[in-house]
């Protein structure tokens, strides 16, 4: 367990967290030297993308009042708030400055990868990493699929009086991506992740079909 404040936030990284980022990576087989480094580089990549995208909920969140942390586990992390104002408007706003301020610093990595190509090879796939990964996750979080801020986004905007038709947008989502991953790619990670998106989307709905 790994803990820390940053601008008076206290952050928890747990163990899963770093090793879930080492298999994303696709740098599990270490035959070298600039193996190991690359593997290294991308966790480091991972877990500043990861950490500003925190920061972005956890910063909002303390702006309306609230109190913060940030937790970074397995497959990303969450900032957890609470106190202050739980209006509509200031959740989509806490819910929508993740993604992006991450995408911001996807834009700061992209404008500077040429300046660092001069630094060497290491150092240019390090910016590379940072810029693929900040789009992606941002990107990726931005579908409509419960608990991502997609889904929480699509939620308070269509308020809890139509929680099923957010939960039914989250399943419909989850499910086809989890059959176009497993059609074209190789990985089992987002079918897997998907999948179970699906399946916890599924059983909220169960639990709200008597409303």
């Amino acid at each position: 367990m790994f803990e820390f404040k940053i601008f008076n936030i206290p952050v928890r990284v747990e163990p899963w967290f770093w090793i879930t980022l080492a298999f994303v990576s696709g740098q599990l087989t270490l035959n070298s030297k600039e193996g190991l480094i690359r593997l290294l580089l991308f966790i480091l990549a991972g877990f500043i993308s990861i950490l500003v995208h925190e920061l972005g909920h956890a910063l909002s969140a303390r702006h309306f009042g609230h109190r913060v942390h940030i937790v970074l586990q397995a497959f990303g992390g969450y900032a957890a708030y609470q106190g202050g104002s739980h209006a509509r408007k200031n959740t989509f706003l806490i819910t929508a400055a993740g993604p992006a301020i991450q995408i911001a610093l996807g834009l700061v990595a992209l404008a500077f990868a040429k300046q660092f190509d001069g630094f060497g090879p290491q150092i240019s796939y390090f910016v590379g990493v940072l810029y693929v990964i900040s789009f992606f996750w941002a990107i990726f979080n931005l579908l409509p699929i419960l608990p991502m801020d997609g889904g929480r986004m699509l939620e308070t905007i269509l308020g809890p009086r139509n929680i099923k038709a957010t939960l039914i947008v989250s399943i419909a989502t989850a499910t086809i991506l989890c059959l176009l991953s497993l059609t074209f790619s190789k990985s089992f990670i987002i079918p897997i992740f998907m999948g179970y998106l699906a399946y916890q989307s599924f059983k909220a709905l169960q639990q709200n079909s008597w409303r």
